[in-house]
């Protein structure tokens, strides 16, 4: 079985999609306490290192790296600042890649990275990986067309080691396509859950910024973005529609209950399986919206890790 070593692990999204694609994760590593303690929790068998990463000074040989580097920078969901120093994360990581000289790699990120402001971070992460001996190239791929019931569109960095001689091809979609399975539903993620599921959900007030957009899709639709933050989460489809006021003001068309996703269905709508979620002292049910809000969803890191190829013997 192929190793990998995985950086910015949160909760283990992108490492439960290598390992169902047949990897051995030896080490994982993040900052928040409560995402090791779900890892742990639902991969007990890989070392979590709690911690920044520059305080990590080696890591285990390993056949693939991949890495999750923080977003905020880049993400429409966070303070989009070109010059933040949470940008220049992918230092890290190319740190370690340098030291391990995996025979591929893969990084994640949201997709605001390919926009204009942002062009000369993606380039100087390009520049980096190719310098450290590899073939990279990059896609921005959508979570919905690999069946998971989310409209997620992230982009991925992958590289083959130079002396492969390789270049790496993206996976074409597997779902929505002509002779193929239907995208996945909303319905298909979460039908049958309990419709008030008690201490699980985020049950405030929907504010004014809340109401600026649409944040309502139907059953038989894909889910919005599901956020790490729970003021943002997107509703449930049990809740009234939304309708367009004017500009940046929408309202609900009737009086009936409404709520956002919980953070267990916003799991399932990332294409986590039964992901368990255990006491802990840090185990906010903030802190969960974030640890799985932050995530890659499984089956799409998966389809990225499966279109390697055979280079492990």
């Amino acid at each position: 079985m192929p190793t990998a070593v995985s950086l910015f692990s949160g909760c283990g999204g992108s490492d439960a999609g290598i390992i169902n694609a047949g990897f051995d994760v030896l080490m994982a590593n993040d900052v928040l306490a409560y995402a090791q303690a779900v890892y742990e929790h639902n991969h007990p068998e890989t070392d979590y290192r709690l911690g920044s990463i520059s305080g990590i000074e080696h890591f285990p040989d390993a056949e693939l790296l991949v890495g999750c580097y923080p977003c905020q920078g880049f993400s429409q969901g966070g303070v989009r600042d070109a010059g933040r120093q949470i940008n220049t994360l992918y230092l890290e990581f190319a740190r370690a890649l340098n030291q391990i000289k995996p025979k591929a790699f893969i990084v994640e990120n949201v997709s605001g990275m390919v926009r204009k402001n942002y062009a000369h971070l993606l380039q100087d992460q390009l520049r980096v990986f190719t310098e450290a001996g590899y073939n990279v190239s990059f896609q921005v791929l959508n979570s919905a067309d690999f069946g998971v019931a989310q409209e997620r569109k992230r982009i991925f960095i992958v590289g083959i080691r130079d002396d492969f001689g390789i270049e790496y091809e993206f996976p074409q979609p597997t779902h929505g396509i002509l002779g193929g399975p239907a995208k996945a539903t909303i319905e298909d993620a979460i039908g049958g859950m309990p419709e008030w599921p008690e201490g699980e959900f985020y049950d405030l007030d929907f504010h004014w910024y809340y109401l600026s957009r649409n944040r309502r899709n139907g059953w038989n639709e894909q889910s919005k973005t599901i956020v790490a933050n729970p003021r943002h989460m997107p509703l449930h489809p049990m809740s009234p529609p939304l309708e367009k006021l004017e500009h940046n003001v929408w309202r609900f068309t009737h009086d009936g209950p409404a709520r956002r996703f919980s953070y267990r269905e916003a799991a399932k709508l990332q294409g986590f399986g039964d992901l368990a979620f255990p006491e802990h002292k840090s185990g906010s049910m903030s802190m969960r919206y974030k640890v799985v809000g932050n995530a890659v969803p499984p089956p799409l890191f998966e389809a990225v890790a499966r279109a390697l190829p055979d280079i492990w013997s």
